[in-house]
């Protein structure tokens, strides 16, 4: 279903457009990612609607990194790369955007998202970010759960694994809402959303 409306609050939900996340795929995967982001939250901050930027982190000795039969054939790392959570430059991060931290691949459970948007009166969400079929899709499953109209910008996400976007592009996430691409997303903003 392609993109039709956008409530009049929207917030935009970015997961992982982070430079450790940035580094598990190529820089041509991931850029023209982190320039779409960019645009998208350079709308939503001129309309004044929220922008979230959500990170991945674990503290200092990775107590908090899930466990469980399926990461154990992936112990976590000894220690995370400094700068590991810095939110990808062509994002733009600004002092007015909401960052959220998890430590899981969804951005709902365990975090203070729901929170936030609830408070600021938001009703759909617009999601982009890493990695498609992990980070973003899990999210969507959520905010839909949790009741929010959710829009897909599918040109601000990518996957490491080209099928799998390509899966929760055109299969799953027309189950959970509307699936665009940031231009569509950009022209609703400037007329059907009001300031």
């Amino acid at each position: 279903m392609p993109v039709t409306e956008l409530d009049p609050h929207t917030a935009l939900v970015l997961i992982d457009l982070q430079r450790g996340i940035g580094t598990m795929a190529p820089a041509d995967l991931i850029d023209p990612v982190a320039d779409a982001a960019g645009r998208l939250a350079t709308g939503f901050r001129a309309r004044g609607l929220p922008v979230v930027l959500v990170r991945v982190e674990f503290s200092a000795d990775l107590g908090d990194f899930p466990r469980n039969r399926a990461t154990a054939a992936v112990p976590p790392p000894a220690t995370l790369p400094a700068g590991f959570a810095e939110i990808l430059p062509a994002v733009g991060r600004r002092p007015e955007d909401l960052l959220v931290t998890k430590r899981q691949p969804g951005a709902f459970h365990g975090t203070d998202l729901d929170l936030q948007l609830r408070r600021r009166g938001v009703t759909g969400i617009v999601l982009g970010g890493l990695f498609t079929s992990l980070g973003v899709e899990s999210t969507a499953r959520a905010g839909y759960d949790h009741g929010y109209n959710v829009t897909f910008a599918a040109d601000a996400m990518a996957d490491r694994n080209p099928a799998a976007h390509e899966h929760s592009v055109r299969t799953v996430f027309p189950r959970f809402g509307e699936v665009g691409d940031v231009a569509s997303i950009l022209r609703l903003l400037a007329v059907g959303v009001p300031a």
